[in-house]
């Protein structure tokens, strides 16, 4: 038994790690349990006034932290994301894809404008902000890349279709990326999140959030915090054979 080698599995020391929508519900629990597994973290989030304060607290408690306000919908502003963080660490380790917008409307009531900023936020974003950092990636020995999907891309999402639609397509993204950047010693995987106790969730209304915990196996809605633990076995070398793979953490609420 190497207790050492078992004592760095889930280490992150020495490692860049960018989140966005880091500074609130899932992105900030990830954003500061990766810091408290030793890695700095780049919070990133649609707020400059959220990201400032997400990085102070986090510089506030001795970690190394950097806040980018980006609109991952701005194509300009996610390429300056990863210059910054290059500029400031001098390379990137992981990157967590979690911004997300969850836009509802009805089939039938639907608009181009709906599509296009999910299309831009959920889908496009993630996948230029990899692009963006592939020099630094194909640098790094523990490069990962995890893309925060949703049970939501495997059930039946009513009300929330391009929503789905977009989670869905951005784990088609992630098992090709997986596929294509594996000989360039990159790993890109999903977190597929359940109902989680979030202003998203919440935003829905108290009836609907609980209904939405009931209907797991646990009879819950998860604690934010319960996300980081599956974040950090993706980003760290406990899952250092795990790649073009989707974990589901959702209590039950979906056999897969």
């Amino acid at each position: 038994m190497d207790r050492d080698g078992y004592g760095s599995l889930f280490d992150l020391s020495g490692r860049t790690a960018i989140v966005t929508g880091g500074t609130r519900g899932i992105g900030r629990a990830i954003a500061e349990g990766f810091a408290c597994a030793g890695a700095r973290v780049v919070v990133a989030s649609r707020s400059a006034e959220s990201c400032a304060a997400a990085g102070e607290r986090l510089t506030a408690a001795g970690f190394e932290a950097l806040a980018v306000p980006t609109h991952m919908g701005d194509i300009e502003a996610v390429e300056r994301l990863a210059a910054a963080a290059v500029e400031r660490f001098g390379g990137v380790d992981v990157i967590v894809n979690n911004a997300a917008n969850a836009l509802a409307q009805p089939i039938g009531a639907q608009t181009p404008v709906a599509w296009q900023k999910s299309f831009e936020v959920n889908l496009r974003g993630p996948a230029l902000l990899t692009q963006a950092c592939l020099p630094q990636l194909e640098a790094s020995p523990h490069a990962s890349v995890i893309n925060v999907i949703s049970v939501g891309a495997f059930m039946f999402s009513r009300g929330f279709s391009i929503y789905g639609a977009m989670k869905a397509a951005l784990l088609a993204y992630t098992r090709a990326a997986a596929g294509e950047l594996a000989p360039r010693g990159i790993r890109v995987n999903a977190l597929a999140p359940g109902p989680v106790d979030t202003d998203m969730v919440r935003n829905q209304g108290p009836q609907a959030a609980e209904s939405m915990g009931a209907g797991t196996l646990l009879g819950r809605l998860a604690h934010p915090d319960e996300m980081v633990g599956p974040a950090l076995l993706l980003a760290s070398d406990a899952g250092r054979f795990i790649t073009g793979q989707v974990i589901v953490a959702d209590g039950g609420l979906h056999p897969h």
